[in-house]
């Protein structure tokens, strides 16, 4: 994470393995991109590993390029992945309406975002134990609002318990990392958020248990009901 290179590199391998689980415990074709997000959390981790190297043996180029991976990562993917995946797995009815509005909030500041990396420089640099990610604040309160909207509201807006979890944990951890850590916000909470990956494990560990149980259920049901077909009796000898 923010903190180390052997940190980033241990947070990434963790996270790749969760992720293989995750795709594995996904059933249902739309459930995959959001079984997905401990993989992209992954390869985010690894890529911030690497900006560690580029420090520690001078290598800026590699350093630009992996500082824009990563912050395609932070600035553009989550803000429109997260409530997407959110809206694919949501049952019809009101909620999933709603989340069509958070979708449109993250792709406008997703495209907004995108913008600013393109126009304008964005650099990385170590101060202290952590990683400065600087880049232009335009709109900023803003941005920030419609950010937050996409990636912790939608998911606290869904009908499955566990992706309320990861809602409200994650808005709690960009608060924690937003009071003790403003300078270094971007890369802490980046890291708060793909340890959050473990909630959407065991979303899938949790939807697996309810579907085994359900389809336990209904042979027994089926077994008990009654039928209208007595057996025959016997003649007397």
């Amino acid at each position: 994470m923010c903190f180390s290179a052997t940190a980033s590199f241990s947070a990434g391998a963790i996270l790749l393995g969760l992720g293989v689980l995750t795709l594995k415990s996904a059933r249902l074709r739309r459930e995959l991109p959001f079984a997905a997000i401990p993989l992209l959390f992954a390869i985010q981790q690894l890529s911030e590993g690497v900006i560690w190297l580029t420090f520690r043996y001078g290598a800026p180029q590699l350093n630009a390029a992996m500082t824009y991976v990563y912050s395609f990562f932070s600035h553009v993917l989550w803000p429109v992945y997260v409530p997407v995946t959110v809206l694919l797995m949501e049952p019809r009815g009101w909620r999933r309406r709603a989340l069509l509005a958070f979708v449109a909030a993250g792709v406008a500041v997703g495209a907004y975002l995108l913008y600013i990396l393109v126009a304008y420089p964005i650099d990385s640099r170590p101060t202290g134990p952590h990683i400065e990610y600087v880049s232009p604040h335009f709109f900023a309160v803003a941005a920030m609002t419609l950010y937050l909207m996409s990636t912790t509201f939608s998911p606290i807006l869904s009908t499955h318990r566990m992706v309320k979890v990861f809602g409200v944990l994650a808005l709690l951890s960009f608060a924690a990392a937003y009071f003790f850590y403003a300078i270094w916000f971007i890369s802490v909470w980046c890291f708060f958020a793909a340890l959050l990956s473990a909630v959407i494990y065991l979303h899938f560990v949790l939807c697996r248990a309810q579907r085994i149980g359900v389809a336990t259920r209904e042979p027994a049901k089926a077994s008990a009901v009654p039928t209208d077909r007595q057996p025959e009796k016997k003649a007397a000898a």
